[in-house]
Protein backbone atom coordinates (compact mmCIF):
# COMPACT_ATOMS: atom_id res chain seq x y z
CA UNK A 1 0.00 0.00 0.00
CA UNK A 2 2.75 2.36 0.84
CA UNK A 3 4.63 1.45 -2.21
CA UNK A 4 1.88 2.37 -4.47
CA UNK A 5 1.30 5.90 -2.65
CA UNK A 6 4.69 6.71 -3.29
CA UNK A 7 4.52 5.90 -6.75
CA UNK A 8 1.39 8.23 -7.08
CA UNK A 9 3.01 10.94 -5.35
CA UNK A 10 5.85 10.68 -8.25
CA UNK A 11 3.47 10.68 -11.16
CA UNK A 12 2.39 14.25 -9.91
CA UNK A 13 6.31 15.83 -9.44
CA UNK A 14 6.40 19.07 -11.96
CA UNK A 15 8.82 18.31 -14.85
CA UNK A 16 12.28 19.62 -15.06
CA UNK A 17 12.42 20.86 -18.43
CA UNK A 18 8.88 21.95 -20.13
CA UNK A 19 8.63 23.18 -23.79
CA UNK A 20 12.28 22.99 -24.21
CA UNK A 21 13.47 23.17 -28.21
CA UNK A 22 16.86 24.24 -29.33
CA UNK A 23 18.85 23.38 -32.39
CA UNK A 24 22.56 22.15 -32.32
CA UNK A 25 24.33 22.33 -35.90
CA UNK A 26 27.13 19.94 -36.34
CA UNK A 27 30.15 20.70 -34.93
CA UNK A 28 29.01 24.09 -32.54
CA UNK A 29 30.23 24.26 -29.43
CA UNK A 30 27.51 25.52 -26.94
CA UNK A 31 27.89 26.96 -23.57
CA UNK A 32 24.62 25.90 -21.57
CA UNK A 33 23.77 28.36 -18.03
CA UNK A 34 21.36 29.11 -15.53
CA UNK A 35 21.11 28.92 -11.66
CA UNK A 36 20.77 25.88 -9.50
CA UNK A 37 17.74 23.73 -10.41
CA UNK A 38 17.10 25.66 -13.86
CA UNK A 39 17.76 21.94 -15.91
CA UNK A 40 21.02 22.26 -17.30
CA UNK A 41 22.46 18.65 -15.88
CA UNK A 42 18.84 16.95 -16.77
CA UNK A 43 19.71 18.07 -20.54
CA UNK A 44 22.93 15.72 -20.27
CA UNK A 45 20.91 12.90 -18.67
CA UNK A 46 17.76 13.08 -20.84
CA UNK A 47 20.57 12.55 -23.90
CA UNK A 48 22.06 9.52 -22.81
CA UNK A 49 18.39 8.01 -21.53
CA UNK A 50 19.41 8.39 -18.16
CA UNK A 51 15.19 9.67 -17.73
CA UNK A 52 13.11 9.08 -20.40
CA UNK A 53 11.21 12.16 -21.63
CA UNK A 54 7.52 11.91 -20.82
CA UNK A 55 6.81 13.92 -23.99
CA UNK A 56 8.59 14.90 -27.01
CA UNK A 57 11.91 13.64 -28.87
CA UNK A 58 15.66 14.33 -28.86
CA UNK A 59 16.97 13.83 -32.51
CA UNK A 60 20.82 13.09 -33.80
CA UNK A 61 21.22 13.63 -37.48
CA UNK A 62 17.49 13.64 -37.33
CA UNK A 63 17.17 10.14 -36.04
CA UNK A 64 15.38 9.34 -32.52
CA UNK A 65 17.77 8.58 -29.77
CA UNK A 66 14.72 6.46 -28.07
CA UNK A 67 14.62 4.37 -31.18
CA UNK A 68 18.40 3.58 -30.58
CA UNK A 69 19.61 1.12 -28.31
CA UNK A 70 21.83 2.12 -25.07
CA UNK A 71 24.55 0.33 -25.97
CA UNK A 72 25.31 1.56 -29.92
CA UNK A 73 23.64 5.55 -28.39
CA UNK A 74 26.35 6.13 -25.55
CA UNK A 75 28.96 4.49 -28.04
CA UNK A 76 28.49 8.04 -29.62
CA UNK A 77 28.20 9.80 -26.85
CA UNK A 78 31.06 11.25 -24.36
CA UNK A 79 30.58 13.16 -20.86
CA UNK A 80 33.06 14.46 -18.99
CA UNK A 81 31.50 15.28 -15.59
CA UNK A 82 32.40 17.77 -12.58
CA UNK A 83 33.96 14.41 -10.84
CA UNK A 84 35.07 12.14 -13.14
CA UNK A 85 34.55 8.30 -13.31
CA UNK A 86 38.04 6.54 -12.70
CA UNK A 87 38.48 2.31 -11.95
CA UNK A 88 40.23 0.96 -9.45
CA UNK A 89 42.62 -0.63 -12.64
CA UNK A 90 45.76 0.32 -14.44
CA UNK A 91 46.16 3.61 -16.21
CA UNK A 92 45.81 1.73 -19.17
CA UNK A 93 42.27 0.59 -18.63
CA UNK A 94 40.83 3.16 -17.25
CA UNK A 95 42.27 5.54 -20.70
CA UNK A 96 41.43 2.37 -23.14
CA UNK A 97 39.65 -0.46 -21.38
CA UNK A 98 38.55 -2.67 -24.28
CA UNK A 99 42.38 -2.39 -26.11
CA UNK A 100 41.18 -0.58 -29.18
CA UNK A 101 44.36 1.66 -29.17
CA UNK A 102 48.54 0.99 -29.26
CA UNK A 103 50.88 2.86 -26.74
CA UNK A 104 51.75 5.18 -29.09
CA UNK A 105 48.34 6.33 -29.32
CA UNK A 106 47.72 6.85 -25.35
CA UNK A 107 51.13 8.66 -24.96
CA UNK A 108 49.43 11.12 -27.62
CA UNK A 109 46.49 11.43 -25.70
CA UNK A 110 47.99 12.10 -22.08
CA UNK A 111 50.79 14.60 -23.80
CA UNK A 112 48.02 16.58 -25.82
CA UNK A 113 46.31 17.06 -22.40
CA UNK A 114 49.70 17.94 -20.98
CA UNK A 115 49.97 14.71 -18.71
CA UNK A 116 53.22 14.21 -19.76
CA UNK A 117 55.57 16.36 -21.93
CA UNK A 118 56.12 13.84 -25.02
CA UNK A 119 54.64 10.69 -25.93
CA UNK A 120 58.49 9.24 -26.41
CA UNK A 121 60.19 11.33 -23.91
CA UNK A 122 62.72 9.56 -21.23
CA UNK A 123 62.40 12.07 -18.83
CA UNK A 124 60.00 10.44 -15.90
CA UNK A 125 61.03 13.41 -13.00
CA UNK A 126 58.67 16.28 -13.10
CA UNK A 127 60.51 18.44 -10.25
CA UNK A 128 60.75 16.19 -7.60
CA UNK A 129 58.10 13.67 -8.67
CA UNK A 130 58.06 10.89 -10.54
CA UNK A 131 55.24 11.51 -13.64
CA UNK A 132 52.94 8.23 -13.40
CA UNK A 133 51.46 9.20 -16.43
CA UNK A 134 54.59 7.43 -18.33
CA UNK A 135 53.83 4.06 -17.08
CA UNK A 136 50.52 2.30 -18.42
CA UNK A 137 50.20 0.07 -15.85
CA UNK A 138 50.68 2.21 -12.72
CA UNK A 139 47.86 1.23 -10.59
CA UNK A 140 45.10 3.48 -10.17
CA UNK A 141 42.91 3.69 -6.70
CA UNK A 142 39.50 3.50 -6.00
CA UNK A 143 37.64 6.53 -7.09
CA UNK A 144 40.93 8.08 -8.46
CA UNK A 145 41.81 9.62 -5.36
CA UNK A 146 45.97 8.81 -5.65
CA UNK A 147 45.95 11.83 -8.39
CA UNK A 148 44.76 15.32 -8.11
CA UNK A 149 41.21 16.78 -8.98
CA UNK A 150 43.27 18.11 -11.89
CA UNK A 151 44.98 14.97 -13.34
CA UNK A 152 41.41 12.96 -12.42
CA UNK A 153 39.98 15.86 -15.16
CA UNK A 154 42.62 15.91 -17.98
CA UNK A 155 42.75 11.82 -17.74
CA UNK A 156 38.64 11.64 -18.66
CA UNK A 157 39.84 14.44 -21.48
CA UNK A 158 42.28 12.00 -22.65
CA UNK A 159 40.21 9.24 -22.78
CA UNK A 160 37.30 11.57 -24.68
CA UNK A 161 40.81 12.31 -27.05
CA UNK A 162 41.31 8.27 -27.90
CA UNK A 163 37.22 8.11 -28.23
CA UNK A 164 36.68 10.98 -30.64
CA UNK A 165 33.25 10.96 -30.01
CA UNK A 166 30.80 12.98 -32.18
CA UNK A 167 29.05 14.42 -29.35
CA UNK A 168 30.50 15.50 -26.47
CA UNK A 169 29.25 16.92 -22.78
CA UNK A 170 31.42 18.64 -20.11
CA UNK A 171 29.22 19.08 -16.94
CA UNK A 172 30.80 21.96 -15.37
CA UNK A 173 33.97 19.97 -15.57
CA UNK A 174 36.09 22.50 -15.22
CA UNK A 175 34.19 23.88 -11.84
CA UNK A 176 36.98 22.45 -8.95
CA UNK A 177 40.41 23.06 -10.90
CA UNK A 178 42.54 25.75 -11.08
CA UNK A 179 42.86 28.24 -13.69
CA UNK A 180 46.37 27.09 -15.32
CA UNK A 181 44.59 23.62 -15.26
CA UNK A 182 41.46 24.78 -16.82
CA UNK A 183 43.77 26.68 -19.25
CA UNK A 184 44.92 23.08 -20.90
CA UNK A 185 41.84 21.84 -20.88
CA UNK A 186 40.04 24.39 -22.90
CA UNK A 187 42.68 25.01 -25.54
CA UNK A 188 43.02 20.94 -25.95
CA UNK A 189 39.41 20.98 -26.67
CA UNK A 190 39.41 23.68 -29.03
CA UNK A 191 42.19 22.36 -31.09
CA UNK A 192 41.25 18.63 -30.96
CA UNK A 193 37.35 18.64 -30.72
CA UNK A 194 37.22 20.84 -33.84
CA UNK A 195 34.95 18.54 -35.41
CA UNK A 196 33.13 17.43 -32.47
CA UNK A 197 29.31 18.97 -31.32
CA UNK A 198 30.39 19.91 -27.60
CA UNK A 199 27.49 21.51 -24.80
CA UNK A 200 29.04 22.52 -22.30
CA UNK A 201 27.04 23.40 -18.67
CA UNK A 202 29.39 26.34 -17.73
CA UNK A 203 30.65 27.21 -14.16
CA UNK A 204 33.31 29.54 -15.63
CA UNK A 205 31.60 31.95 -17.89
CA UNK A 206 35.17 32.56 -20.06
CA UNK A 207 35.09 29.08 -20.79
CA UNK A 208 32.18 29.33 -23.20
CA UNK A 209 32.52 32.93 -24.24
CA UNK A 210 34.19 32.33 -27.40
CA UNK A 211 31.61 29.49 -28.32
CA UNK A 212 29.22 29.54 -30.82
CA UNK A 213 25.69 29.79 -28.91
CA UNK A 214 24.72 30.57 -25.56
CA UNK A 215 21.88 28.38 -24.17
CA UNK A 216 20.34 30.37 -21.14
CA UNK A 217 17.60 28.27 -19.33
CA UNK A 218 15.51 29.02 -16.09
CA UNK A 219 13.05 27.14 -14.72
CA UNK A 220 13.42 24.22 -16.79
CA UNK A 221 12.51 26.73 -20.06
CA UNK A 222 15.26 28.13 -22.42
CA UNK A 223 14.99 31.86 -21.96
CA UNK A 224 18.03 32.64 -24.54
CA UNK A 225 19.42 31.07 -27.31
CA UNK A 226 21.97 33.40 -29.18
CA UNK A 227 26.08 34.07 -29.76
CA UNK A 228 27.24 35.56 -26.99
CA UNK A 229 28.22 38.27 -28.30
CA UNK A 230 24.99 38.88 -29.21
CA UNK A 231 23.43 38.17 -26.27
CA UNK A 232 26.40 40.14 -24.49
CA UNK A 233 25.65 43.43 -26.77
CA UNK A 234 22.11 43.39 -25.62
CA UNK A 235 21.94 44.73 -21.44
CA UNK A 236 18.47 43.52 -21.03
CA UNK A 237 19.60 39.88 -21.70
CA UNK A 238 19.95 37.46 -18.28
CA UNK A 239 23.21 36.39 -20.08
CA UNK A 240 24.72 40.03 -20.07
CA UNK A 241 23.63 40.21 -16.42
CA UNK A 242 25.49 37.25 -15.11
CA UNK A 243 28.68 38.74 -16.97
CA UNK A 244 28.58 41.60 -15.48
CA UNK A 245 27.67 40.20 -12.06
CA UNK A 246 30.99 38.02 -12.97
CA UNK A 247 33.53 40.68 -12.21
CA UNK A 248 34.86 40.15 -15.61
CA UNK A 249 32.91 41.50 -18.07
CA UNK A 250 35.35 43.56 -20.17
CA UNK A 251 37.69 40.86 -20.84
CA UNK A 252 34.60 38.00 -21.46
CA UNK A 253 32.96 40.75 -24.33
CA UNK A 254 37.05 41.08 -25.80
CA UNK A 255 36.32 37.55 -26.28
CA UNK A 256 33.17 37.37 -27.45
CA UNK A 257 34.29 40.01 -29.79
CA UNK A 258 37.09 37.92 -31.38
CA UNK A 259 34.93 34.93 -31.67
CA UNK A 260 32.16 36.79 -33.20
CA UNK A 261 35.09 38.61 -35.77
CA UNK A 262 36.19 35.15 -36.72
CA UNK A 263 33.26 33.18 -37.28
CA UNK A 264 32.00 36.31 -39.61
CA UNK A 265 35.06 35.90 -41.92
CA UNK A 266 35.12 32.06 -41.81
CA UNK A 267 31.61 32.49 -42.97
CA UNK A 268 32.78 35.06 -46.02
CA UNK A 269 35.06 32.61 -47.26
CA UNK A 270 33.08 29.38 -47.23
Amino acid sequence: MYKISLFAMLLILPRVLTDVTFKVEGGSKIGIVGRTGAGKSTIATAFFRLVEPCAGRILIDGIDISTIGLRDLRQGLTIIPQDPTLFQRSLRFNLDPFEEHTDKEIFEALRRVHLIDSPTSSGLVQGENINVFHNLETPISEGGNNLSQGQRQLLCLARALLRLPRVIFMDESTASIDNETDYHVQRTIRKNFQNSTILTIAHRLRSICDYDKILVLDAGKVIEYDSPYALMSNDETVFSDMCRKSGEFETLLAMAKAAHVHNSLVDDTT
